[in-house]
């Protein structure tokens, strides 16, 4: 199907990435952005990834049959309060946050007031690039992109979101936003969390200057993601700290014990440790290969 108008609030890697995959593959007939910064307009426009930016939100949205919030977590509240008056009757607002629990609370009842329906979306997609500027049609190729429905939300909503995330190239799946928010906290906000303090640790000034010189591919490949925005994962961790703070004491637990079979210099439960691992990393490579949640 075709959009007549879709509206993408931010425009960023996320934002700019949906544009142009939008654009590249003729889904709607007209696609507008909101940026805070005057000077972000600019940027929208060299990189071609929506056919008019502007800093009024409500113009952004007025008319649109669908809109997706691409900002930061902390502030699509505030933006959903905001665009409520110009939202069109019937429309359809998602999202492409990394928690979803806080949001569905949040974003439901606020855009209901305006005739419309909020349903939450998680592409399980990105980089740790930053901006427009790293855009790129083909990021959602392939990519999970969790649909957190709840009682309210309508089949039409699920169907058209559902159409959406396939058309430019995602695979979806539905799950409660609860479940979502522990499934991640394990397997995208935990990762970014050991990312960070492998930086942080190993590259401490502490250390001789040395230290970094022998940081080498494997380094570089493990800690690739804490060069993320410091602010968006500040926010996500927050937003999802329930979940976050359970599961960091179940791995800082592990941790200790693998410490306790070095400190024993115990071989067979440090070689079971390096066995199981790598068995279950191959076997989930290989599954997700040639596997799909549908």
């Amino acid at each position: 199907m075709q959009w007549q108008k879709i509206a993408l609030v931010g425009i960023g890697l996320m934002g700019g990435s949906l544009g142009l995959a939008i654009k590249q593959r003729g889904l709607a007939r007209r696609v507008e952005g909101f940026v805070r910064r005057a000077a972000s307009i600019a940027e929208c426009e060299k990189f071609g990834v929506v056919d008019q930016a502007g800093c009024d939100l409500c113009a952004a949205v007025t008319d649109a049959e669908l809109v997706i919030l691409c900002t930061p977590i902390a502030q699509m509240r505030e933006l959903a309060e905001r665009m409520v008056p110009a939202l069109k009757r019937g429309a359809i607002i998602t999202d492409v946050g990394s928690v979803k629990g806080v949001l569905v609370a949040d974003l439901e009842p606020i855009v209901a007031r305006a005739g419309a329906e909020f349903l939450g979306s998680h592409p399980m997609a990105g980089a740790e690039k930053m901006g427009v500027s790293a855009a790129r049609a083909n990021l959602f190729g392939n990519a999970l992109c969790v649909i957190t429905p709840t009682a309210r939300s309508t089949p039409r909503a699920l169907q058209k979101v559902g159409d959406f995330w396939t058309s430019v190239g995602g695979r979806t799946l539905r799950l409660s936003a609860e479940v979502h928010d522990e499934f991640v906290s394990r397997s995208s906000h935990l990762p970014h969390i050991v990312a960070a303090e492998l930086a942080n640790y190993v590259l401490s000034p502490a250390h001789p200057k040395e230290q970094a010189w022998l940081c080498a591919n494997g380094f570089r490949d493990t800690t690739r993601i804490a060069s993320g925005s410091p602010d968006m994962w500040r926010d996500i961790a927050l937003a999802n700290r329930k979940h976050l703070a359970r599961v960091l004491g179940v791995f800082i637990e592990d941790l200790q014990e693998f410490q306790l079979a070095l400190e024993k210099g115990d071989a067979k439960s440090i070689e079971e440790f390096f066995k199981v691992a790598k068995h279950r990393r191959d076997q989930w490579q290989s599954q997700t290969a040639s596997s799909s949640p549908e």
